[in-house]
Order: C-alpha cells, then structure tokens, then sequence
C-alpha cells in the first residue's frame, strides 16, 4: 500500500458512464411536459450538482416553471426504472478496483445522486469492492459541502491524511478542498481536463489503471 489507505470516488462520470440514461430520463419527464428535448451535451453540462438542478437547468424558467415540481417527479420516477438501460462502468474500472481492494485500500462512493439510485447502482456494480455508498439524501448537505465524505470516512474509519478523493467534475474538485483531501481529478468523464484546470484541478488520471500509481 502506498501513499494513502482510503479512496473515495464520485460516481457518475468517475466510475459510471451514466450519460444517456440520465439524458433519456430527462427528455422523458420534458416530452410529457410538451417540453423541447436537450442534447447529450447539454446534459453533461447541467449534471454534477444532484438531480433537482439537474433539472433547474433543463426546464425552461427552472423552479420558476409552474409544471416544476411535476417535472422532477416525472424525471425521478422514469429514472428509478432506468437508471441501468445504457449505464456500464468506464473501461478499466472494474480492473481499478479489483487491484485496489487486492492491496488492501478501503473505498466508498459518494455522490450527488439521490440516495435510492446510489445504492442501486452500488448493489449492481461494485458489491463486491465498494462496502460504503452515500447519495443525497434529507438532513446532510450534498457536495461541495464536505458532509458526505466526512459520513463515508467515519463509516469506513478513514482519517483524512490517508485519504484521496478521485472524481471528474468542479464540484469534486471543490469538494476534495472543502474536505481537507487530496484529489486526483479523472480525464475520462464528463467535464474535460481543461474545464477541470480552471476549477483548480492539479493532478489527473488519463485512464482508471493510471490511478495505481497515484495511491
């Protein structure tokens, strides 16, 4: 085991490729609406941030739209259902975390997910190396506040100097530094390296394997 002991990942866009599901789901509840349909790309931009902005961001006017509320409903019902149609693990991943757990590390996810579709998720993919997954949920702020992680160190005992936080996105970034974590930021997901910079992202992993020789 090297530099740390513990290794926190965010979950869409680190280690799931959840993109299309979460598009179709979005195009879903905005179609029932008479709502025009977003692109792919529009999508990744607006996800990050949990699905109640998610959709803030899709919907014409927001939360300001009066058919809001009805809107989000619609989203999370269709994707509770289809969370898992197109969704598969980044190439590598599994390989990442089959070595990681070999040498030893303890891992959790945490996620701006809602709490339900994380677990899910987790039952699917990554029962058998993943022991710790938190999404969002009532009563404990979502990232970038540090509530999650900090839930998910003491879960698994984790103390901070020993920890990394692997994610794709400027609100893992934020996260990792409103946390006290180190952080290595992943070129794989859905924001580019360049958008990650920016957002004061320092070291990257081009591919899953490469994170081997970070830990």
């Amino acid at each position: 085991m090297g530099k740390y002991k513990t290794i926190i990942f965010d979950l869409d866009g680190t280690l799931l490729d959840t993109l299309e599901d979460l598009k179709n789901s979005v195009n879903f509840a905005l179609g029932n609406a008479g709502l025009k349909e977003r692109s792919l790309e529009e999508v990744r931009k607006f996800v990050g941030n949990g699905v109640r902005r998610l959709m803030e961001l899709a919907v014409p006017d927001g939360e300001d739209n009066p058919d809001f509320s009805r809107i989000l409903a619609d989203f999370k019902e269709h994707y509770k259902v289809h969370c898992n149609d197109k969704t598969a693990p980044y190439p590598h991943i599994m390989e990442l975390l089959a070595e990681l757990k070999k040498r030893g590390y303890k891992m959790a996810i945490v996620s701006n997910k809602f709490y339900g579709a994380v677990q899910e998720l987790k039952k699917l993919y990554f029962e058998d190396y993943i022991s710790v997954a938190i999404g969002e949920k009532e009563g404990i702020r979502k990232k970038p506040a540090p509530d999650t992680v900090l839930e998910a160190m003491k879960e698994l005992e984790s103390k901070k100097e020993d920890t990394v936080y692997v994610g794709d996105s400027e609100v893992d970034i934020a996260t990792a530094k409103n946390t006290g974590l180190d952080c290595i930021a992943v070129a794989w997901g859905f924001r580019t390296k360049e958008e990650q910079k920016r957002a004061g992202g320092k070291i990257f992993a081009d591919d899953p394997l490469d994170i081997l020789g970070m830990v």
